[in-house]
């Protein structure tokens, strides 16, 4: 066994994590969704959220039978919602081609949506102990750090690198602890800011920390300036009712409960009398709000409309809803939506 692989089991056994809670009874469904909620997400933010889920859909015959709202709405907050709506299309797939039971093997595992080769490893490693690889963005900067791997790891050919570095040295026994492990060590020591070097149990044969550039490894994506686009979001309401719709399934908040966006105020107006057969009784501009995504940045401008006294003719449907203004939310809804509708409670 590799000295790397040796020094990283005992530092485990010794410091690392043990207690999360989805080391406890650690099934390929349990595993499987802290995998897809740990996915750019920290353990911090996740344990909740993970803790929540797990109540209201412990096995996967429930989760394939709830609503797309019931789940997204359980996601609302966690960000990258397409991860929700492939968990529950995968275990809708499960319940009907694999008996409602986790597929065993990588080949089929890595089938389900929302899954790849590291996530697939992970689940069978953690649940099987089955020796698999995986190359999360933990592992790749604790290899990158400890070879110098030159490069930005999203680049083929570091990624090609860093896949055999991890194959090479995940054991043949204790997989599961292992890759408990090195995960551990990358998201607890061996940090993207500020690492605990003086910490690391792999320091000693470290070659970035040999040659003081932890900084530098693993490599950065060259920099590009994120665009900024701007919306106009509308909150129409009248007597402690706001008017909300579904977003189409595919794009950004894909599925969720939204408020109606315009390029422009000028068709505000318009659409309340076409959409909603009511007036603009009164018309608010509150500040605006700036929502970061991965590829761009949203200034979204929220426009508040109390309609007049007319009766919309609009009726709840599968797609649009009047919401009552301070009830339990619909389903699902994006984070920048739901401040907004706390802010319109408070009007």
């Amino acid at each position: 066994m590799a000295a790397f692989t040796r020094q990283l089991l005992r530092w485990y056994r010794e410091s690392g994590r043990k207690d999360l809670p989805w080391q406890q009874d650690p099934s390929r469904y349990r595993v499987w969704i802290s995998e897809i909620m740990l996915q750019q997400t920290q353990v911090a933010t996740v344990t909740p959220y993970y803790l929540r889920f797990m109540e209201s859909f412990p096995d996967i015959e429930t989760l394939a039978n709830a609503s797309s709202d019931d789940v997204l709405h359980h996601w609302s907050g966690l960000g990258y919602y397409a991860r929700a709506r492939n968990l529950h299309c995968a275990a809708q797939l499960i319940r009907d081609e694999h008996g409602g039971v986790f597929p065993g093997s990588f080949e089929e595992t890595i089938e389900l949506p929302g899954i790849g080769r590291s996530t697939a490893g992970a689940i069978l490693a953690l649940a099987r102990n089955k020796r698999f690889p995986i190359l999360d963005g933990n592992v790749k900067r604790v290899l990158a750090r400890y070879y110098a791997v030159e490069g930005w790891p999203g680049k083929t050919s570091v990624a090609r690198t860093l896949w055999a570095l991890a194959d090479e040295l995940t054991p043949k026994d204790d997989v599961a602890v292992y890759t408990q492990a090195i995960m551990d060590l990358g998201a607890t020591v061996c940090t993207r800011s500020k690492p605990r070097c003086d910490s690391c149990p792999l320091a000693e044969g470290c070659t970035a920390c040999r040659l003081d550039a932890v900084d530098e490894y693993p490599g950065r994506k060259e920099a590009k300036e994120k665009p900024l686009k701007a919306t106009n979001m509308l909150l129409a309401h009248i007597d402690g009712v706001v008017y909300l719709e579904r977003r189409p399934a595919n794009g950004i908040w894909g599925g969720l409960w939204s408020l109606p966006e315009f390029d422009t105020e000028k068709d505000i107006d318009g659409w309340c009398q076409r959409e909603l057969n009511a007036q603009a009784a009164q018309t608010d501009h509150w500040s605006t709000m700036r929502h970061s995504f991965t590829h761009y940045d949203l200034d979204i401008q929220p426009i508040a409309v109390r309609l007049s006294a007319q009766s919309s003719t609009v009726q709840d449907c599968e797609d649009r809803i009047w919401y009552e203004i301070g009830s339990p939310l619909p389903g699902g809804v994006a984070a920048p939506v739901n401040k907004l509708l706390q802010s319109l409670r408070d009007v």
